[in-house]
């Protein structure tokens, strides 16, 4: 489920950065409409986190990337600790829209996220 939910934002952030108008649901609503460049720039690298994230929680849960198995065991938490921050961060934010749609997905990833980092590993899958 992480992963799923996480390709769809990894597909919101994407669209950011090919131009999409949705900038009142991002970063605050501080640019609406289309990013500018820079933005569109830092979409894609937040595209490049969310997919180390979601590489981390695979390892873990023992779906995918066995060689990451050991350091997995302590990087989920810090996935946890992201998962955590970008849940406050979607509820302070002044966009409503934001915290309408992303305050839910972040609630969702930090669960399933918390969930995995703190399941033994034998009993993940």
């Amino acid at each position: 489920m992480y992963a799923a939910i996480s390709a769809g934002v990894v597909a919101f952030q994407i669209a950011m950065a090919l131009g999409a108008p949705w900038g009142s649901y991002a970063m605050g609503g501080v640019f609406p409409g289309r990013f500018p460049m820079e933005m569109r720039v830092l979409a894609l690298l937040q595209v490049a986190i969310l997919l180390f994230w979601v590489a981390i929680i695979l390892a873990r849960a023992g779906i995918a990337f066995p060689r990451w198995s050991h350091s997995s065991r302590w990087l989920a938490w810090v996935a946890v600790a992201f998962a955590a921050i970008g849940l406050l961060l979607n509820l302070i934010t002044p966009s409503a829209g934001e915290r309408i749609i992303w305050a839910p997905v972040a609630l969702i990833l930090l669960g399933c996220s918390l969930l995995v980092a703190s399941s033994p590993a034998d009993q993940i899958r």
